[in-house]
């Protein structure tokens, strides 16, 4: 009896233990020599110890297969389908997480191949039914060149002349790093992402319209810069270098790493950029009778490091513990020279002319953290809880002097000095939770989320007399803004034979409170607000045929002003000119619906409207006979219309091409009446040509260019673009990478545009030395099948990218 029970525990435990196992899926396309799906291959999983037959699957109308509830091993993947040669993989190891085999292509069986292997290869550019990404491992050009200038060569995204972003012709754009909000805006944001290096970049993904899940911030979607990581157990990494040679040399350097076995990851990376860099700006300004023709040259010295350290804890197959920690420290010197005749309308010598200067000297530290848990058990739940605190303070000093001589400069009229302390500091404490469980056949999302965020402003004018500095207490202020946003969503997504429906709604409660201290009396010194807002979004794809999918979605969103631009107090640029905050600025409101169409995985053509309430433009008014100053205002709303194509294909075995082209009409309808409105119709174009070449070397000949547009909803400008040639060769069993790039060999980028609002006209230009030679050294060593840090997005959102 008691040999029977023992027996019995015995049977038991190890079926106990054989249902403890975690399981995972094996998945992957089968694909023809055209690189069309294959229906109804099968697929056999093999054990490739004793080669005993696990399981057996056939392929999806769209290529796919899938192979679930696999425990941990060492298999062999035999694909087969009539008229094609058999293929078998090479054997593969399951170890702790889903395995996805890439492209698996099959050719005729007349061929009689020797050998056929895994494309791992992806498309230059892949349209999915949420987003596009754009793959930068493979594209040439996009090697030896910075983050920023990365973004120009993305499907359908435009920089303008205020380095603001530009998708399917709306600005509001937001910049995550790894599903990470970035901290930084403005020039802050455009520096570090100089300090970026493309070759740590893996892809670049596009969203057009977030579900709900995404916070509602940004009226133009997310971009989304996902760094490399690698894939098994063990130790890799990469190191590289750059020089780039415009007006100045520059450079920069990086340098990553990943270390993971059965139980941690521990990873890491650093990336600095130094030298300085060239810009212009010419305004010319007709006011009260009177010509400002203001030209104005900068050089910036930027000194930027970035860190990011994180370790993963796996506790068992479902629980996840993380932590991040990452900073950037950034020094920049900035020296500017302006000069401004002033010249009586109906005469053509000046009557005075302004030498101004500015010189600004700006210290920036980041340190942000992150705790993560993460759960996911076999049968669909999961949950994933952040808690995040960053901090971002900004210690900056601008000395100004102003001096007036005489038409022919020859004598001293006047002169005027000041010097401005204008130190920031931003503390951000986020908390959110999302919960995730199959319900009826689909996927049941629900999240909580509650952001707290203050700003300290401090804005010290002082004027230079005899070498004295004096507080001048009628310019000097104190401005702090606290605002607390509370969220919740739902979310429900569920896959049909051929169609996928996805829809959700998202709750968003804004307390915000900003104050400002000054000497003067000001009437709007005190702002509060306090308003709840719904969200909704939804989309449905559907596969018609092997060959045709259709996608329609729709969203709505917000934009948020920038912290900086609600402080009413003014900012000092020259004599002339200033910039002030609007604290009455209102928040603007976007209703995206897109509807796409995909023709054989390549050929995809997409159709938007977009619907923008309260659009807030940067205008630049007349104060007085000379003055001007720009400041943010709710000027119109706006109509967007958009039509983008893009089309990635191999012309012969040692030629591929991309091309994507964007044409948009945008109208501008004023709610100002000093706004005037305006319409234009605009195209966009990019296109890149990768050469194989003998002896393993690679080229590439790539450009982008913009019709006539509209920036800002305020400058119309002429047309730009950019012509560029890169060459690459590999070394060292391809771990030594080495690249040489020319780029804008035309010298095509610099804009042109004029602007008018009011009875104010100006007429502007401006460019930077965006002719280049780049030289980069990239090697990457260790073993070259990791395992990936854990990828995931944190709690802090949309309120880092408004600093």
């Amino acid at each position: 009896m008691k040999t029977k029970t023992v027996r019995l525990l015995v049977v038991l435990g190890i079926i106990i233990n054989h249902y403890a196992i975690a399981q995972y899926n094996i998945t992957g396309i089968i694909a023809n020599e055209q690189s069309s799906p294959i229906e109804s291959a099968t697929i056999s999983l093999i054990n490739s110890s004793n080669n005993q037959f696990i399981r057996g699957v056939i392929t999806s109308t769209e290529g796919i297969f899938n192979i679930p509830n696999i425990n941990n091993g060492s298999y062999i993947i035999i694909v087969s389908n009539l008229g094609y040669a058999e293929f078998r993989t090479a054997p593969f190891t399951i170890e702790d997480v889903d395995k996805n085999l890439g492209v698996i292509q099959l050719f005729p069986e007349a061929e009689n191949l020797e050998e056929v292997t895994i494309t791992a290869e992806k498309p230059i550019v892949e349209v999915l039914p949420d987003k596009t990404v754009f793959n930068v491992q493979n594209t040439l050009g996009a090697t030896g060149i910075s983050g920023y200038e990365l973004l120009r060569k993305a499907p359908g995204v435009i920089i303008d002349n205020n380095d603001n972003l530009v998708v399917e012709g709306k600005t509001g754009v937001l910049i995550y790093i790894d599903d990470k909000p970035s901290v930084l805006r403005g020039q802050d944001l455009v520096n570090y992402l100089k300090t970026i290096q493309s070759s740590d970049i893996e892809a670049i993904e596009i969203i057009t319209q977030p579900s709900s899940k995404y916070d509602a911030e940004g009226n133009a979607g997310i971009i989304n810069i996902k760094l490399k990581r690698d894939k098994t157990l063990g130790t890799n990494g990469s190191v590289g270098s750059g020089f780039t040679y415009g007006d100045f040399a520059r450079y920069t350097s990086s340098l990553s790493f990943n270390n993971r076995s059965k139980k941690s990851n521990f990873y890491g990376s650093y990336s600095n950029r130094f030298g300085k860099s060239f810009n212009f700006i010419n305004l010319f300004r007709t006011q009260n009778n009177t010509i400002f023709d203001a030209r104005t040259e900068t050089i910036n010295d930027n000194n930027s490091n970035n860190i990011k350290l994180g370790y993963d804890y796996y506790a068992n197959s479902k629980s996840t513990f993380g932590i991040i920690v990452s900073g950037n420290f950034s020094n920049n010197i900035s020296d500017s020279d302006s000069r401004t005749p002033i010249i009586l309308q109906g005469t053509t010598t000046p009557d005075q002319v302004l030498v101004a200067g500015s010189d600004t000297d700006t210290q920036t530290q980041n340190l942000y953290a992150n705790i993560n848990y993460k759960f996911k058990d076999t049968l669909g739940h999961s949950l994933n809880v952040d808690l995040d605190y960053g901090g971002y303070n900004s210690d900056r000093t601008n000395l100004q002097p102003n001096r007036y001589f005489n038409g022919d400069e020859t004598e001293l009229i006047s002169e005027t000095i000041n010097f401005m302390v204008t130190p920031i500091e931003i503390t951000l404490l986020t908390a959110k939770a999302d919960y995730e469980q199959n319900l009826w056949k689909g996927k049941l999302g629900l999240g909580v989320k509650y952001s707290n965020i203050n700003t300290e402003n401090e804005f010290d004018f002082f004027d230079r007399i005899n070498g004295n500095d004096l507080l001048n207490l009628d310019r000097t202020n104190d401005f702090t803004y606290d605002e607390r946003i509370s969220a919740a969503y739902v979310n429900y997504n569920r896959k049909f034979k051929k169609t996928s429906l996805q829809f959700g709604l998202r709750v968003e409660h804004t307390d915000s409170d900003g104050q400002l201290f000054s000497a003067q009396q000001n009437a709007d010194d005190r702002v509060k607000r306090n308003y709840t807002d719904f969200f909704p979004s939804g989309g449905i794809t559907h596969q018609v045929n092997r060959k045709n999918s259709l996608a329609l979605l729709y969203s709505r969103r917000i934009q948020r002003p920038n912290y900086q631009n609600l402080n009413p107090f003014e900012y000092k640029i020259d004599e002339l000119s200033f910039r002030q905050g609007n604290p009455f600025l209102q928040p603007q409101y976007t209703d995206n619906i897109k509807l796409s169409h995909t023709y054989n995985y390549r050929l995809t053509t997409a159709i938007s409207y977009s619907f923008i309430k309260d659009y807030f433009a940067q205008v630049t008014e007349a104060l007085g006979d000379d003055q001007n100053f720009i400041i943010t205002r709710n000027v119109a709303n706006q109509k967007i219309i958009n039509l983008s194509i893009s089309y990635p294909t191999k012309i012969t075995n040692w030629w591929s091409v991309y091309y994507s082209i964007n044409a948009y009409r945008s109208i501008f309808e004023a709610t100002d009446e000093d706004f005037l409105s305006v319409s234009q119709n605009t195209l966009s174009f990019y296109g890149q040509n990768t050469f194989s070449l003998p002896k393993e070397f690679k080229m590439e000949i790539s450009g982008w260019y913009s019709s006539p547009s509209i920036w800002g909803g305020t400058y119309q400008t002429q047309s730009l673009g950019s012509l560029n040639l890169a060459l690459q060769k590999k070394f060292l069993d391809n771990k030594l990478t080495a690249r040489l790039a020319f780029n804008d060999i035309l010298f095509t980028t610099p804009w042109k545009g004029d602007t008018q609002f009011g009875d104010l006209r100006i007429d502007g230009s401006g460019g930077s030395d965006s002719r280049q030679v780049q030289f980069n050294l990239t090697y990457n060593f260790g073993r070259k099948e990791i395992k990936a840090s854990r990828k995931r997005k944190t709690g802090l959102e949309d309120e880092k990218k408004r600093i």
